[in-house]
């Protein structure tokens, strides 16, 4: 899914970030709340990863109309320590109760060397490299993953499902450099993503059983970290609890860099590593340069910003929805 689409048209960062915005707007959002969620999926956009892009803006959006989510939250903090502090989002999506536990994980990292924001009663919070990002911008080493609900009870499926397939939250670690890109492993926590699996990838289950329980060890920490820390199975008030869409959690960890080393020293050394790896290992099959993660999202961010985001069909399907059922004019001239 978050290859380079093979047929696309161009769509001007400016454009699809005004297209967006309208749309949540109409839908009830505030322009501030409606700028915030439009400006991190257009990132997304930009740096390549479609998944998580502007292509999710219609069923957004059809969730705030259908009542699943909260237009107009009421962001609360629940309890706060000089190290961390836990957010209400009220229902609404992710995106802006997390962007602000992350502006308060930042601010105590800044404090006293490292601050952890959570919040519970959220939708959706998208990538969860958004909010390692904003770590890595002030300074921070930050690390971000969700958990939702119930993970890990199957009980309701038809059939019994395949450990292998447990799960696939949202985890980043973003580690901050000097001249060279950041390295960013903004993932999710499964060997292979969902659209992926099919008679192939149960193949592997008995091929590479060690990675598959990796990935289960993996998600199992994620969703942890991101739900059952956020403490969102406490009852909440009456009038979150009526968001039915609320059911996730999410946690941003940032570690002041310059609280534990001076951050001259260890972004050379994060310059180092990703020289050496470029230089000196030979690329995976099929592929033509060795990089570490972040690399290709930082390449693609300066093309597209350039030239244009390269917006695949499967975005523009999203996108005439959106616009037909909203009046909201398309990002791209047709």
């Amino acid at each position: 899914m978050n290859r380079p689409p093979e047929t696309f048209v161009l769509v001007q960062e400016e454009r699809l970030f005004s297209f967006s915005t309208a749309c949540f707007e109409k839908v009830g959002l505030t322009h501030e709340h409606a700028a915030l969620i439009s400006r991190l999926l257009v990132n997304a956009d930009l740096r390549g990863v479609r998944s998580h892009g502007t292509r999710t803006v219609n069923g957004y959006c059809g969730g705030f109309e259908n009542g699943s989510h909260n237009p107009r939250p009421q962001l609360r903090i629940l309890h706060e320590t000089p190290t961390a502090v836990v957010l209400d989002g009220n229902g609404t999506l992710g995106y802006l109760p997390t962007v602000r536990a992350t502006e308060h994980a930042i601010a105590k990292a800044k404090k006293i060397g490292i601050g952890m924001g959570l919040v519970r009663y959220i939708g959706h919070y998208g990538s969860a490299g958004h909010y390692a990002r904003m770590c890595n911008e002030a300074g921070c080493i930050g690390f971000s993953v969700q958990g939702y609900q119930g993970h890990g009870d199957a009980g309701q499926q038809a059939s019994k499902p395949q450990l292998g397939y447990y799960g696939n939250p949202p985890i980043c670690f973003a580690i901050p450099s000097g001249e060279e890109p950041p390295v960013v492993l903004d993932a999710a926590t499964c060997i292979m993503a969902d659209y992926q699996r099919g008679p192939d990838f149960d193949a592997l289950l008995s091929v590479i059983p060690a990675a598959f329980f990796k990935s289960i060890g993996y998600t199992a920490v994620a969703s942890l970290l991101g739900g059952a820390l956020t403490g969102f199975t406490e009852p909440p008030t009456e009038d979150t609890a009526k968001w039915g869409g609320g059911r996730m959690g999410g946690m941003v960890l940032a570690i002041d860099i310059g609280s534990v080393v001076p951050a001259t020293v260890f972004h050379a050394e994060v310059d180092r590593m990703v020289r050496d790896v470029r230089n000196t290992y030979e690329p995976l099959p099929g592929n033509d340069r060795a990089l570490l993660p972040g690399a290709i999202e930082a390449e693609r961010t300066e093309k597209h910003r350039r030239e244009g985001i390269r917006y695949g069909e499967m975005e523009q399907a999203s996108a005439r929805a959106a616009s037909e059922r909203l009046g909201i004019p398309l990002p791209w001239d047709e």
